[in-house]
């Protein structure tokens, strides 16, 4: 399969080919948070070359096409596999074990009561609403924490919370189509939780999105308390700025990871580097391309784990983590040629991330939507199109997810950010 892969030629509208096929030779390399390159082809590598026709002479492809290209990779998996000695050289050593050990407070209960409350109260009139008995929102994995009794004040915060959502992968690149809990806002704004979307580069790795956080932070108003709610590579693009700009760990509270590819996903691994530098290259309409694979190169294991190891995260933030997964049949058709490669590690996964992999060490757990990648945080149009048609599992209840978000941040940080009820 391998073989056939790097010598097929595609004819019709689009053609795509590989010029020479050359062998690859040493390790693929590495690149550290800080920039450097390791592994033995640093100095050099074996140079592949695409070459790409459209019919067209100007204009972009629609994000659809990266999206298409990186599906039907995926139903190959012979093309992609990789040596063995390289990806361990550039690993941290880690190690999976129950959440308790790793340092993780549990706080599924406690979240599960307030998502409950949330969805009992008004749940009925915000979108996506389900039933919230049994895992119809949250699974209830073993060992989750019983109700602790105390009441769920659902009025109006006047705690000066500001939440400021990032987004992950690509999510640039569909702005027009979808936007980070955009049905969710009206819902946490009127019960007095501001919020503030960053806007970064799709396509961007994580050092130059942890730029863009920071210069955003840096405008908000000084009395904000800032609580950062992220999603897929959101995640990890907020913890590098954390670490990368003092000033901006000083002024926040809170970062809260949905789906957040924490330790990375393997699915980073399982492209060939020279597929990885062709999709992130393709001229999308609507989000200019990286650095070389600079975004990829920010979601492999080896840079996350790396990452962790290395920089230690400012202790005087709060961190929670909510990883969900979905059945195989309540993931969009979209996501399923991936949730079937992660599934032959591990079945618990959203489509793209490894449920284990989704939570920040040394914070709170607070749950496990039973939401798909995109469902989770990400509403798209129910109008029909293309790309509606392969997100085929959108249904979720978002606005009291990011609600219930808000309320258990608010209530953890304190009394000190009481509320008007």
């Amino acid at each position: 399969m391998a073989g056939r892969c790097c010598s097929r030629r595609r004819s019709g509208v689009t053609r795509l080919g590989r010029e020479g096929c050359p062998r690859r030779q040493g390790a693929s390399p590495f690149v550290s948070p800080g920039g450097e390159v390791f592994g033995a082809t640093a100095g050099r590598l074996p140079r592949v070359r695409w070459t790409m026709r459209f019919p067209f002479a100007t204009g972009g492809l629609p994000v659809w096409a990266l999206g298409g290209l990186l599906l039907v990779a995926g139903l190959f998996p012979g093309c992609a596999r990789r040596p063995v000695a390289p990806l361990a050289h550039a690993m941290s050593p880690s190690v999976l074990v129950p959440a308790g050990l790793a340092g993780i407070q549990d706080g599924r209960g406690r979240f599960r009561e307030i998502m409950t409350a949330i969805m009992a109260d008004h749940g009925a009139f915000l979108p996506g609403d389900r039933s919230s008995d049994g895992d119809g929102i949250l699974w209830r994995l073993a060992g989750e924490p019983g109700p602790t009794g105390r009441p769920v004040p659902l009025g109006v915060s006047t705690a000066g919370i500001r939440l400021v959502l990032v987004p992950g992968l690509l999510a640039e690149c569909v702005s027009e189509s979808s936007l980070l809990f955009d049905d969710a806002r009206p819902d946490v704004e009127r019960y007095g939780y501001a919020t503030t979307l960053v806007r970064t580069g799709g396509r961007w790795g994580s050092a130059r999105n942890a730029a863009i956080i920071h210069e955003v932070v840096a405008k908000l108003p000084e009395n904000d308390t800032i609580v950062f709610v992220t999603h897929s590579k959101g995640a990890v693009d907020v913890l590098e700025a954390l670490v990368s700009y003092p000033d901006l760990a000083a002024r926040t509270a809170a970062v809260v990871s949905v789906a957040g590819a924490i330790d990375g996903s393997p699915l980073a691994e399982t492209f060939s580097d020279g597929l990885l530098r062709f999709a992130e290259s393709m001229p999308l309409s609507s989000c200019p391309p990286g650095e070389g694979t600079e975004a990829l190169d920010s979601l492999k294991r080896a840079y996350r784990l790396r990452f962790l190891a290395e920089h230690r995260l400012p202790a005087r933030v709060r961190y929670y983590s909510l990883a969900a997964f979905a059945s195989r049949e309540e993931t969009s058709a979209i996501l399923r040629p991936f949730y079937d490669i992660l599934a032959k590690t591990d079945a618990l996964n959203d489509g793209l991330v490894i449920a284990a992999d989704a939570i920040i060490p040394g914070g709170t757990l607070l749950g496990y939507p039973n939401a798909d990648h995109l469902a989770v945080a990400m509403p798209f149009s129910k109008k029909p199109s293309l790309l509606t048609s392969v997100i085929s599992k959108n249904s979720y209840p978002r606005p009291a997810l990011l609600e219930a978000i808000a309320r258990y941040v608010e209530e953890d940080l304190g009394p000190e950010k009481g509320r008007e009820n």
